[in-house]
């Protein structure tokens, strides 16, 4: 590991969980970009796995919130 890289590690141990939760999602786009396989974190598989119950239920957004939503996309 090159010194700047062992500096930053080591200052973060130091910083907040949501500032080192944000390192590490930096460090998980930047290892997708090099390998082209993205690691979800464990927050955002309990998320996909909430998004998939809830589409096994059939609870979906309504079509007219949809539609307002790609209108303000589409600017």
């Amino acid at each position: 590991m090159n010194k700047i890289l062992k500096e930053v590690i080591e200052h973060a141990e130091t910083w907040p969980v949501e500032d080192q939760e944000e390192l590490a999602e930096y460090a998980r786009e930047i290892e997708a970009r090099r390998t082209g396989v993205y690691s979800m974190s464990d927050d955002e598989r309990a998320a996909v796995r909430r998004g998939l119950a809830e589409a096994d239920r059939g609870e979906f957004v309504p079509d007219e919130i949809v539609t307002e939503a790609d209108k303000r996309h589409d600017g």
